[in-house]
């Protein structure tokens, strides 16, 4: 059985998913950790814990995590997260100005490069600075 939570790309086959692809799955990737932070962390109702992740995933809220973890990230990191800013958007939601959209996408595709290389440990410790005080 192919393990699908566990996969791990090599540089090729990273290179060869879109940009929008890699924040596909950071945007899932990152919407889950915000969701298992909220609960492991005492939020119990739907409606509060619904609330909470959206305040952590909108576009401006994803803008500030990315800016909060800018100086902790290595050269490769740095890279995946650019190809993400600059990346080519169709729209924008009305929340959200582009600047912050750009880095929201940029945000998503470096947990997404992350997720797929398998980096979980990096995963984690990038996500431990965006929540923790």
């Amino acid at each position: 059985m192919k393990d699908y939570l566990g996969l791990q790309l090599n540089q090729q086959q990273l290179q060869s998913i879109s940009v929008l692809g890699l924040a596909h799955i950071g945007d899932g990737v990152y919407e889950l950790l915000v969701r298992t932070w909220l609960c492991a962390n005492g939020k119990t109702t739907s409606k509060g814990l619904h609330n909470q992740t959206v305040s952590f995933v909108r576009a401006p809220a994803q803008a500030k995590a990315a800016e909060k973890i800018m100086p902790k990230l290595t050269e490769a990191e740095l890279t995946a997260f650019k190809r993400g800013r600059n990346a080519k958007v169709n729209s924008v939601p009305k929340n959200a100005d582009s600047s912050d959209y750009h880095a929201a996408t940029g945000l998503e595709t470096l947990f997404g490069y992350l997720y797929l290389k398998g980096e979980r440990d990096r995963i984690n410790e990038l996500f431990g600075l965006i929540v923790e005080d």
